[in-house]
């Protein structure tokens, strides 16, 4: 067996492997708390969510992060009862990672509406590494443009600092704003997050390790982590798909930073969105966001159809 082999067998070892079927009876008897509208407004451009997904794959998952948050908050009681002190119980912080289009924007969205339907988890707050990437200006200062998205395109220091106040209990804590329209950062708005029960962060590099034995990772102040997974070539598809999509949306706004591309054709578009997909976001994926898959507590194992066939969930 080769020493790829060894790592990958060592790896799955950690997970229980729960097929689809399995999965999904564990939400029997649980009532579906959103509406078809809701779940199409919740859907990302391209993604194939639908009412039995959303019922048989993140219904459970909301239930077990929700079970996950107010079992460590009655620890975070019990220990501060144990030293004599106030509760200081502090957010519970949720880690979502994964490739460039393979859905996992969609999936935060609806964790936040899911979770803020359990009754111990009401107040939910979604972040965006996004905010965090440096501005468009600063890219271009380091050399780096052409990496945005890359781990050295972020303030992974900015980032750390943020979570580490949100985990702190600071009553409120201020994230820079970004701008899909703009591609940039926008200077004058932020996300302001005020001690909720619960902080999703999604990002495709959330779980990369600390540069050195002496930083603090991001995913060092999660309590749970979420890996989107999915074949490559799947994501390459789904990739296209999208920037075809876009490009008859958004690409169209006047306004866009993208607008240059609405008049492209097909053929044209399709060769483009291949041209970033293979010199900029598999090569990112291949190198950087794939490797820290097995850092996750749980891995959702998407199919070619872009819906999940099975969960691997780590054991404790």
């Amino acid at each position: 067996m080769s020493a790829e082999a060894l790592d990958t067998a060592a790896a799955h070892s950690l997970y229980r492997e729960i097929g689809r079927d399995e999965w999904a009876r564990l939400a029997e008897g649980i009532t579906q708390p959103l509406s078809e509208t809701e779940v199409v407004q919740i859907r990302g451009l391209g993604d194939r969510l639908d009412m039995a997904e959303v019922a048989e794959v993140y219904l459970p998952l909301s239930r077990l992060l929700s079970l996950y948050a107010e079992t460590t908050k009655r620890l975070g009681a019990d220990t501060s009862a144990f030293l004599g002190e106030p509760d200081s119980t502090t957010p519970f912080v949720v880690g979502v990672a994964g490739s460039v289009a393979v859905g996992k924007s969609t999936i935060a969205r609806l964790l936040r509406e899911l979770m803020s339907r359990w009754p111990g988890t009401p107040r939910v707050e979604l972040v965006t590494t996004d905010g965090f990437l440096y501005s468009n200006a600063e890219l271009e200062r380091r050399g780096i443009m052409d990496r945005k998205g890359f781990p050295e395109s972020y303030d992974r220091r900015g980032l750390v600092e943020f979570l580490t106040k949100v985990k702190s209990g600071e009553a409120e804590v201020h994230a820079p704003f970004y701008s899909h329209m703009r591609y940039d950062i926008v200077p004058e708005a932020r996300v302001t997050v005020r001690r909720p029960d619960v902080v999703i962060v999604e990002g495709l590099n959330v779980l990369q390790p600390p540069p050195s034995p002496n930083d603090v990772a991001v995913s060092d102040l999660f309590d749970f982590s979420v890996y989107v997974d999915a074949d490559p070539n799947h994501v390459a598809r789904w990739f296209v798909d999208r920037f075809l999509a876009l490009r008859a949306g958004a690409f169209a706004n006047p306004n866009s930073f993208f607008n240059t591309f609405a008049s492209l054709s097909d053929e044209e578009a399709v060769e483009t969105a291949m041209g970033f997909w293979n010199d900029i976001n598999l090569p990112n994926l291949r190198d950087n966001v794939a490797p820290t898959k097995h850092r996750a507590t749980l891995v959702l194992d998407k199919g070619a159809s872009h819906s999940v066939d099975r969960v691997l969930l780590r054991k404790l």
